[in-house]
């Protein structure tokens, strides 16, 4: 089966504003001076690795805890869907594939955006990073990663599949290719042309 995986953040939705919002709450409930502006510009890696910005290495693991408690009040809700990511999940069910989410993101935070987004994969791989994610799409065989990160493309070259860049979070299309990007797509909606392009090249090829 054709499998296409989607990081979240930045590729499928525009996090940023329920990001922004939590952080804030976080930072008036702890009394950290948490600059919410600067998190949401490095969104991409863990959670773990922003808040070690912000609190003393001992603390970290409770000030996760809190953060996500605050998530879903705060950050789902202002979050819109990023353009053609409905019609990429569509494109890859037409080719009879299915389409995983692997994002650093815990996954039941994850399927709170995916399903107020009414964005329905066939199976999402949470608290997943680098290696994490090479993980998940080798244990799917899947053709092709989707992702805005420079750490998206390298995950999808360790794993053997397709690095496809979107130019739709804090990496630039030069960054992008310089981290092992096959392709840079604008945004989603350029998506399912390039699916069509790639399907025909493997019929001709007859792999």
């Amino acid at each position: 089966m054709l499998t296409v995986g989607f990081d979240l953040d930045m590729t499928l939705v525009d996090s940023r504003p329920g990001i922004f919002a939590t952080f804030r709450a976080l930072s008036l409930a702890d009394g950290v001076p948490i600059d919410a502006a600067a998190a949401v510009r490095r969104l991409g890696p863990p959670l773990e690795y922003e808040l070690a910005n912000w609190y003393p290495p001992d603390e970290v693991p409770d000030a996760v805890h809190r953060y996500r408690s605050l998530y879903p009040r705060h950050a789902i809700t202002p979050s819109p869907v990023l353009p053609g990511a409905a019609d990429a999940f569509a494109a890859v069910r037409a080719a009879s594939g299915a389409v995983i989410v692997v994002t650093a993101k815990k996954g039941d935070l994850a399927h709170l955006h995916l399903r107020h987004l009414g964005l329905t994969p066939d199976e999402v791989y949470g608290l997943a990073w680098a290696d994490g994610k090479a993980d998940a799409l080798r244990s799917a065989e899947a053709l092709a990663f989707v992702g805005d990160h420079v750490a998206d493309m390298a995950a999808a070259r360790a794993a053997g599949a397709l690095a496809v860049g979107v130019s739709t979070g804090p990496c630039s299309a030069s960054e992008l290719t310089g981290a092992g990007a096959d392709v840079i797509l604008e945004d989603l909606r350029d998506f399912p042309a390039w699916l069509a392009h790639i399907r025909v090249g493997r019929e001709v090829s007859g792999s």
